[in-house]
């Protein structure tokens, strides 16, 4: 049993100081003031800080310099110690089908000898997202409409695994390659991400289970424009729609998401319908002029911004310098949202019975503990 003692445990929506967590077969069992400490307990003093749910990214291409696909065994470690303890690694669409196959088995592979303890399932950007938009879409080979016969392997080799499909309601027969992803895994959730949508092309599909947008504000939309009104598209979908989360990525200067449109949104959306994303990727690209200095973007081999360098962590720090969020704000944003969002019911929360997915962090969410399962993991 582990006994968190001196911290102040970041509830959903409140605190809960002075107080005490126990933690026993990976499991929260008890929390709370003036709680007795089981006797042969390993004790873990916070110091008074600040005790939340381990956070969990559910957009991540890579971390450090390392893709998943390519070295998840890394990039697991690296975001465990910047606190995620849940991560849903990204397969992007400019893979070829086999390559797309081969990157979810090569993940897989390293779940399976238990070298990536943090896997929450895949985030697949794609195969079916609209070829105009995206970081290195010129090696975009999906532009054909979708045919079974080209996704339905992947769909397979990803099973159950696959948490997320990320697509573009515009593109052709997308309803038959939602469905059957469904067949595959019925409790599957789908991003709008990557689309020229209208906002009733967006609606039509969240009977099937579209529930979030896909770096909200990002790659999104055509501008048309009438008089002088602007067409409703993506963006607006998410913004109306209670019943989809927003994700953002929210860098040190506001390049992806302005930090007036962060409030705005966090406005729109409230505290429970916006998620933090790092959206990391290693892309090796040159860097435009006007961006020399900017530490946290990643830039394709056009010199486009093509992701992130962010840990989620930083993210949540970010946030709180845009928007004036609260510690306990970013922690539902990077933890308790993404979990309702993609439905993992046992983690995101403080609550007895969850997975003992923890953070111990300062006021800045400088991360000083990560407890994994129960166990001390940094």
């Amino acid at each position: 049993m582990l006994a968190i003692i001196n911290a102040t445990l970041v509830m959903h929506d409140h605190y809960i100081p002075d107080a005490t967590l126990l933690c026993d077969g990976g499991k929260i069992v008890d929390f709370g003031k003036e709680l007795a400490i089981p006797e042969g307990a390993e004790i873990l003093d916070a110091e008074g800080q600040y005790v939340g749910p381990g956070l969990i990214d559910i957009h991540t291409h890579a971390q450090g310099t390392y893709w998943f696909y390519e070295d998840a065994a890394t990039a697991s470690r690296i975001a465990l110690e910047h606190g995620v303890t849940t991560v849903l690694p990204v397969v992007y669409f400019n893979m070829n089908k086999e390559d797309f196959i081969g990157a979810t088995r090569a993940i897989q592979k390293v779940v399976a000898e238990g070298d990536f303890p943090n896997f929450g399932g895949f985030y697949m950007e794609g195969p079916y997202m609209n070829p105009k938009f995206g970081a290195d879409r010129e090696s975009n080979p999906w532009q054909a409409p979708a045919d079974p016969a080209d996704y339905l392997d992947i769909i397979r080799t990803a099973g159950k695994d696959a948490k997320v499909w990320a697509l573009a309601p515009e593109r052709e027969n997308i309803r038959d390659f939602m469905l059957a992803c469904k067949e595959e895994n019925p409790t599957v959730v789908f991003t709008v991400g990557h689309s020229e949508a209208t906002a009733e092309q967006v609606e039509e599909l969240m009977p099937l289970g579209l529930r979030i947008g896909t770096h909200h504000t990002n790659a999104t939309g055509t501008l048309p424009y009438m008089d002088v009104l602007r067409a409703p598209c993506v963006d607006e979908a998410v913004n109306y729609n209670d019943g989809l989360w927003a994700e953002l990525i929210c860098d040190s200067r506001g390049i992806h998401v302005d930090p007036y449109m962060l409030r705005t949104v966090r406005r729109i959306k409230g505290r429970d319908r916006i998620m933090l994303i790092s959206d990391a990727c290693v892309f090796g690209g040159p860097i435009p002029d006007g961006y020399e200095g900017v530490t946290d973007l990643c830039f394709d081999f056009a010199g486009e911004i093509a992701g992130s360098k962010l840990t989620l962590d930083v993210a949540c720090r970010n946030m709180m310098v845009h928007t004036g969020a609260s510690i306990a704000d970013v922690f539902a944003y990077a933890s308790y949202n993404p979990a309702q969002a993609v439905g993992l019911e046992d983690v995101g929360e403080i609550r007895r019975g969850n997975v003992a997915n923890l953070v111990i962090c300062d006021r800045k969410v400088n991360i000083k503990k990560v407890i994994l399962k129960g166990e001390i993991a940094k």
